[in-house]
């Protein structure tokens, strides 16, 4: 498999592990999420999450991210305004606040 980075790849390994020990199920990676907007060129805007899965009967959607972009801000909020899913966001540095 491929991963975008060594912290997906990683946070795959450890999704791998709680699937086996009974803890998450259904895991799935590079799962495709449609909006119901068109670009100017009139492709659909979509949302690729790098993981889902089910934590507790609970659809778990989630991606590692290392810091996060205006865009994937963006696809977050569509996210949350057209499929009513909140994205978890694991692997990120958070900002550090100026003294």
């Amino acid at each position: 498999m491929r991963f975008a980075s060594k912290r997906e790849a990683q946070r795959w390994q450890e999704l791998c592990q709680l699937q086996a020990a009974g803890l998450i199920a259904d895991l799935r990676r590079q799962v495709r999420f449609v909006f119901p907007i068109k670009t100017d060129t009139g492709r659909n805007v979509a949302y690729i999450a790098d993981f889902t899965y089910l934590e507790d009967g609970r659809f778990v959607v989630e991606d590692s991210k290392g810091f996060e972009t205006d865009v994937s801000r963006l696809k977050r909020a569509l996210m949350r305004y057209f499929h009513h899913i909140e994205v978890r966001l694991t692997g990120r540095r958070r900002a550090r606040k100026p003294p």
